[in-house]
């Protein structure tokens, strides 16, 4: 599960081959004891929780971020490694 980007202590990974699991375009944040699953598409937490001011941060980023995150899932959907991407 590669770690694609960090900032203000929220670990932003996607994993290798994962579109079974929610069945759609998605990335996993990490923050202290917190762990979600978050959709690329529209920032909506899938499972999982984070506390409201990182999702936001999450969200934000997404935002920013969401063409650079459908290619990285498209490479890693496929088994490869997704390239990192800037930090908010």
């Amino acid at each position: 599960m590669p770690i694609i980007s960090m900032f203000y202590g929220i670990i932003i990974r996607l994993y290798l081959i994962d579109n079974q699991h929610h069945n759609l375009p998605h990335l996993h944040a990490k923050y202290a004891e917190f762990e979600a699953s978050i959709a690329i598409e529209d920032g909506e937490i899938l499972s999982g929780k984070l506390p409201r001011k990182q999702l936001r941060l999450v969200q934000a980023w997404i935002e920013l971020h969401r063409d650079e995150l459908m290619a990285d899932w498209e490479i890693a959907a496929s088994g490869e490694s997704p390239y990192k991407i800037a930090p908010l």
